[in-house]
């Protein structure tokens, strides 16, 4: 007799096994709870860009949020609970964007793009999420007393620095960074999968949002710098299923830097509140 899905469970494919574990379904259907875990180690930097090259960048159902500040981050989790206690890495590029829809008008940083070096996370955040994941490689980060350096590659090509000289703490004194002061209501994406055999067209596509509140995260240093970044523009030959994506985030005036930061943070949530905005 052919299997049938249980209501209220979790199924990826290969569905035929019963339902998959991941970070919303552990074993006999628990929650991870995100207290104590993952403890994070970020390295980011951000910069003042151009409007209308972001503007390019966006679904027709976002429109640019404020002033063209560009953040690029890099985090390295550890001890993580639906990993069993493993860890892996992660590359983001996120600038402000709205959401404008017939019951939804949300504010926050849409997420472009977010490398990561593990394919179990890409797999569930991309197909029960809709982050917009693609694998890379990343070693651990050399971080001193006054700087952080990281990079990022694939199959050899390294294709992003990232560094943060200069590390002191955040003094009271400070002067916030532009684009910082807006009420954020959540990361923005945009969910798409092409349909099989129709090709050119979505099976789905819409609009996503994870809520801004929530979840366990603590903060435990949090240190500032002078950042920046280079991109190390590709040949097909170098990244034939990339180059256009890191051609372009190459492209990006670079207005201005505005900075960079080492922050250290634990706990968190495990995302299930993420949700479909109309």
């Amino acid at each position: 007799m052919a299997y049938k899905f249980q209501p209220g469970k979790m199924y990826r494919m290969p569905t035929h096994f019963g339902p998959l574990m991941g970070p919303r379904q552990g074993p006999d259907g628990r929650k991870f709870e995100c207290v104590d875990n993952p403890k994070n180690t970020s390295v980011s930097v951000s910069f003042l860009s151009n409007a209308e090259q972001l503007k390019a960048l966006l679904p027709e159902c976002f429109e640019l949020g404020g002033e063209p500040v560009v953040s690029v981050y890099a985090n390295y989790m550890k001890e993580i609970e639906w990993l069993a206690g493993r860890g892996y890495n992660i590359l983001g590029v996120s600038f402000p964007a709205v959401f404008k829809g017939a019951r939804d008008h949300v504010r926050g940083p849409f997420l472009s793009v977010l490398w990561e070096n593990l394919c179990d996370p890409i797999i569930t955040g991309r197909e029960e999420l809709g982050f917009s994941k693609i694998y890379c490689e990343m070693p651990e980060p050399r971080i001193t007393s006054s700087e952080a350096q990281a990079v990022a590659g694939w199959l050899g090509f390294n294709f992003l620095d990232i560094s943060v000289a200069n590390l002191r703490p955040k003094s009271e004194n400070s002067t916030p960074a532009k684009g910082g002061g807006a009420k954020v209501d959540g990361t923005l994406h945009y969910k798409y999968m092409p349909r099989t055999g129709e090709w050119g067209t979505e099976d789905i596509a819409y609009p996503v949002i994870t809520p801004a509140q929530g979840g366990h995260r603590k903060v435990e240093e949090h240190l500032i710098g002078d950042g920046c970044i280079t991109w190390n523009r590709a040949r097909w030959e170098d990244l034939p299923t990339m180059y256009n994506i890191v051609n372009a985030l190459a492209d990006l005036e670079v207005v201005e830097y505005l900075g960079g930061s080492l922050t250290r943070t634990v706990g968190g949530k495990d995302l299930s509140d993420q949700r479909i905005l109309c």
